[in-house]
């Protein structure tokens, strides 16, 4: 029995479109890839950092000065991490909607913005008062809820995948909460690995064959 093609690819196109009109479809998922190893490399050099003070520690005892510049080079080291991020999420995000031929800048691309940012903003705020108080213990636990909870937050106009990596980020930021001397492998293993296999997956799915 012939069944004609047209119809269903009529069809397949309309839902296309219109996935397009009500969610931002131009996520890279090499911008992935290329966070997770930022990440990657960001959570070994803090390593060092982190090793290098504890021999110091070990030799000549606590110091407050050494301490503080600890924290002040371990902020440094974050803020360069999440500035090469942006950079590079933002380039290969434009090289696709170019490739798609889709403004970058509409009004699916700013409710996800702002769905992502309301969450964000609100940890980096609470996180930033308990450093206030020296209290350090569930820094990367928190920073990988809240990141959790703004991609879940955001998913719902991008690609349903983002909301996935968001509840794996939320899990491993509890499961942080019972291990708090690993903070930095689970902060390597949140935002590193899992971005790394998230691109891979999404290139896979999405772009392979573009």
């Amino acid at each position: 029995m012939y069944t004609p093609k047209e119809p269903l690819q009529d069809i397949q196109h309309i839902r296309h479109m219109m996935e397009r009109s009500s969610r931002f479809v131009s996520l890279s998922g090499f911008s992935g890839i290329a966070a997770g190893v930022w990440s990657l490399a960001g959570a070994w050099y803090a390593l060092q950092m982190i090793e290098t003070y504890y021999v110091a520690f070990d030799a000549t005892g606590y110091s407050n000065d050494a301490f503080q510049k600890l924290k002040y080079q371990l902020f440094f080291v974050a803020g360069v991490v999440l500035l090469l991020t942006l950079v590079t999420a933002y380039f290969f995000t434009f090289r696709r909607s170019q490739q798609q031929k889709v403004n970058i800048w509409n009004s699916v691309s700013r409710k996800l913005a702002l769905n992502l940012l309301i969450p964000l903003i609100a940890g980096g705020f609470f996180i930033l008062s308990m450093l206030q108080y020296n209290e350090w213990r569930f820094v990367s636990s928190l920073t990988l809820i809240f990141y959790g909870l703004a991609l879940v937050n955001a998913s719902k106009y991008t690609l349903t995948d983002i909301r996935y990596l968001g509840l794996i980020e939320i899990i491993l930021g509890l499961i942080n909460t019972r291990f708090i001397g690993y903070g930095l492998y689970f902060w390597a293993a949140g935002f590193g690995i899992m971005h790394i296999l998230y691109g891979i997956i999404m290139w896979y799915k999405y772009e392979r064959n573009q």
